[in-house]
This record gives C-alpha cells, structure tokens and sequence, in this order.
C-alpha cells in the first residue's frame, strides 16, 4: 500500500460543498469525499500551524510535546520524539515531503528521505509548484522496476493569506467594485491596532480596498484554486495506476476567521471557524463510498489510523483514537475534545456534543472576557456567550479543563505558561518588526494607534 497525506493549510471546513458551503469552491474535492469518508465533525486540538503539524506526526498534544506555539516559542522537540515519517521509513516505506515547514523549525524534516522543499522566493507557496515538484518525484518512483510502497506528504498554502488567486477565480465570486468608496465596512478593521501588520503581509497586496466582501471572495477564489491542484494531483495518482493501492487522507490544519468575532482574515480564537476543520479519508476497497462519519474527531486520531492501516504497531497510551472502527460504525470515543492556541493570544477550550466553554488566558489586545461558553446545538456561530447565565455549567467544565490540563501534564512544566513567560504572546515579535519600519515600538504604537502616522503604501500582485 502507499499513503499520501495532504494538509491544506487554513482551509476552512465550511468552504467546501461536501460540508453544505453553496458556492462552487470545491468539485473535485467533493468528488474524493464522494469516493471515501467524510468525518462531519473533524477538529484541531493545538493551533496553528507548527503546533498541529507536531501533533500530526508525534500523535501527541503539545502538553506532553511541549511545542504550544508558533513562530517564537522556549522549546523544541525532543531528538527521541516518536515520529510518524522515521517510524514508516523504519517499516519499509519511502518517505517524501513536498513541505516548507523545516524553513520554520527544523524536526518537520525528520524522517523523510526525500524532502523537497516547496519555499518560493515569492511571499506565498503556490499549489502548482508543490504539484510541479511531487509529479517528478511520482513519476521518477513509478519507473523505478521494484519499489517500496511509499509515504507521501503535501502541504498547499494556497488558502492562507495574503489570498492572491489568479482573476478568472476572482470572478467566479466577486463582480463588484472592491475599491468602490461607497463601501465602508474597512473600517472597523482599520481601527484595530494589530492593523499594521497584517497591512504589511496582506491588504497592501490587494490594493486599498473597501469592501470586505472582496477579501471574503478571494479566499472562496484560493479554496477553488487549490481544489483545482488536489484534481490535478488526483488525476496524476489515476493516470500512474496508484489509487486503487494508495490510502488518501486530506485535512486541514486550521480554519481561518473571515470576519467573525472581529478577527479578520487570521486563524487567532478558538471559535468554530478557526477549528473545524475538513477531513477526508479515500482507500478504494477499504473505505465504502459515501461514508460519512458523525462522531469528533481531531488530528491526534490520524497518527494510530494511519499505522493500523500499514500493519504497524500502535504505541500504547496515545490520545488518539484509530478511526477505522468510526468508519465502520461504531461510535467515537471522543465525548470531549481539547483546544489550544498560543500565537496572537492565549487560551484553551474544552468542548463536548452541546457546549464549548473557551478560557482566555492572555487574550492580548482582543477584548476577551476571562470565560466564554457557547451552546452549539442552538448557537453554532457562537454568538452568545453564555458564561454568566449558565454559570454552573460554565464553572463545572471549567473546573474539568483545569483537571484535563494537570493530569496530562503529568508534573511536567506548563509549555503554554512557560512560553508566556519567556516569550510573552509569540506574535509580538512579528508585530514589532514590522513596526520598526515606521520607527515606532509596540509600546508607542499601542498609547497612540493612529493609521496617519504610518505611510502605508500598496503594491497589488496577482499570480
């Protein structure tokens, strides 16, 4: 058997057809789900994206890997962290990786025999050339007379910001005018004082617009041109003979906040939007066509399902679950699911069936309060926080994250504490940077946030 393991990077699970979405974002990826498992209820534990991709290949949450953050953070992972790539290769399996994520830290490389690094020498990775680069390695593998089965894995960024689809995908979602200055729904956006650097990494490459429907509409238009590289990918795997003998798995890391909960265009919250995320599973005679699969699951589940499926042995004492007995009916045993994130701001949340109840442990500059609990059979936008109203039901699943949290830290350090000690909230160094090109510190900024003291200038680029 072969495996290919695709994360699309802040791909949004209510952006797809196959999840409900009414605009065609997605054919081809609906046509996979069509063909496999669709889990309905797929989620992230550790966000964003270091911290998940860690979780993906250890099978372990961050509390016990110690990596919580992204970008700036005190730890790394342990050299003897068991490690999904190493443990295939050790099997018998040739490992590769189309990825840029060893640019950012280092064991994302580990295991792999063949890593081709996808980093451009433009501001984004585009789809294309991470197809461009695993159809020679695919099509090199094939002409080889006897080979190992092997492990493939791709990760496309094509959703992430700073959203740059190429125009004929513009207009399959947006006909208006976007600089139009009828428009004012920019600013509110405007008046948030992180604006500075997501103006720097995003809208001035979009030129000055005012209508944030336009930004909405580009990131529909990225979903469809990175469904259309998941089709090309499909049709490579049909054309070299390899789907009926390859495990397919896509997912996505995280979502991404469109301009919920006044965070724009950013995967910072722990709400709905940021960790619902897609996940499909396609293995022709294994996976009856059209499964769709209920119960919550999250990316720790993949790491045993993925070594059942190749014969390997399953390490005792993972978080996980295998999700092939979800797929053949049974129930998940997930009756609680676990959330974090430490980049833009702190916080943890614990969810179940009806309630997700969200602690905000240093929110930064979003206007968070200490506790928000949300009703989800009947507010799935999660809209109203209940906290106060529903006070016992917030105090009883707050006092259970509180004793989820210690019992799975076993004694250890606190990684998410430990890193807001040292650190402070990861992001800040990015944002000051970016400051430092207007002569102004994060301290100055924040007293005085006035758009007028900053030249920002725009220069629009198109793929």
């Amino acid at each position: 058997m072969n495996i290919v393991l695709i994360s699309c990077d802040t791909l949004r699970a209510d952006r797809l057809g196959c999840y409900g979405y009414h605009r065609p974002t997605s054919p081809h990826i609906d046509e996979i789900a069509g063909q496999g498992a669709l889990f309905l209820n797929a989620f992230g534990a550790d966000i964003p994206t270091e911290p998940v991709h860690t979780t993906l290949f250890t099978g372990r949450l961050g509390l016990e890997t110690g990596i919580v953050a992204h970008g700036a953070h005190p730890r790394t992972l342990a050299k003897d962290a068991p490690w999904l790539p190493q443990i295939l290769w050790e099997a018998g399996f040739t490992t590769a990786a189309c990825d840029n994520l060893y640019k950012l830290k280092e064991w994302f490389a580990r295991g792999f025999v063949y890593y081709l690094n996808t980093v451009s020498r433009r501001r984004w990775i585009d789809g294309a050339d991470v197809n461009a680069r695993a159809e020679e390695w695919l099509r090199t593998y094939v002409r080889k007379k006897e080979r190992e089965p092997f492990f493939l894995f791709l990760h496309y960024w094509d959703t992430h910001t700073p959203y740059l689809p190429p125009e004929e995908y513009v207009r399959l979602f947006y006909s208006g005018d976007p600089f139009s200055p009828h428009h004012q729904g920019m600013e509110r956006v405007r008046a948030q004082p992180l604006y500075p650097f997501f103006h720097e990494y995003h809208y001035r490459h979009l030129g000055p617009v005012t209508d944030p429907q336009y930004i909405n509409a580009l990131y529909d238009a990225e979903v469809r041109y990175l469904d259309e590289r998941i089709g090309e990918l499909d049709h490579l795997l049909a054309e070299l003979g390899l789907v009926d003998d390859t495990l397919l798995i896509l997912m996505g890391d995280h979502g991404e906040s469109l301009d919920e909960h006044d965070i724009y265009w950013d995967h910072a919250g722990l709400y709905e939007a940021t960790v619902k995320v897609p996940l499909i599973i396609r293995w022709p005679g294994r996976v009856p066509p059209g499964t769709r699969v209920e119960g919550m699951v999250q990316h720790v589940d993949l790491f045993p399902t993925i070594l059942e499926a190749a014969g390997i042995e399953v390490p005792r004492g993972l978080p996980g679950q295998s999700l092939w007995p979800l797929i053949e009916g049974a129930p998940s045993r997930h009756t609680r699911l676990y959330h974090a994130e430490c980049n833009w701001q702190a916080a943890r949340a614990l969810r179940t069936a009806e309630w997700k109840l969200i602690y905000n442990i240093d929110p930064w500059v979003y206007d968070r309060p200490p506790l928000e609990l949300y009703h989800l059979p009947t507010d799935p936008q999660e809209t109203k926080n209940l906290a106060e109203s529903e006070a016992a039901v917030a105090k009883e699943l707050f006092g259970e994250l509180l004793a989820w949290v210690e019992q799975n830290l076993a004694g250890r350090v606190d990684p998410l504490k430990e890193t807001l000690a040292t650190v402070g909230i990861p992001a800040v160094a990015r944002l000051e940077r970016t400051l430092a090109k207007w002569g102004l510190t994060w301290a100055e900024w924040i007293q005085r946030p006035d758009l007028s003291r900053l030249s920002l200038e725009y220069a629009p680029v198109r793929r």
